[in-house]
């Protein structure tokens, strides 16, 4: 999981899951960037976005 102070996540915006992902192989489960943004989506690379606000009040 990583959190950004941002609305809008770039390319480059979360290579350390990536990285992550490619070391631990089938034990990756998910990554998670965690924003400020107004929507929750899946990137291309996998990694899903989600707005802070969809946590909770």
């Amino acid at each position: 999981m990583e959190v950004k102070l941002a609305a809008a996540v770039s390319d480059s915006d979360g290579k350390h899951l990536r990285c992550l992902r490619d070391q631990l192989g089938s034990r990756f489960v998910d990554g998670l960037i965690i924003t400020t943004g107004p929507i929750a989506y899946r990137r291309r690379d996998g990694i899903a976005v989600v707005p802070l606000a969809l946590f909770g009040p």
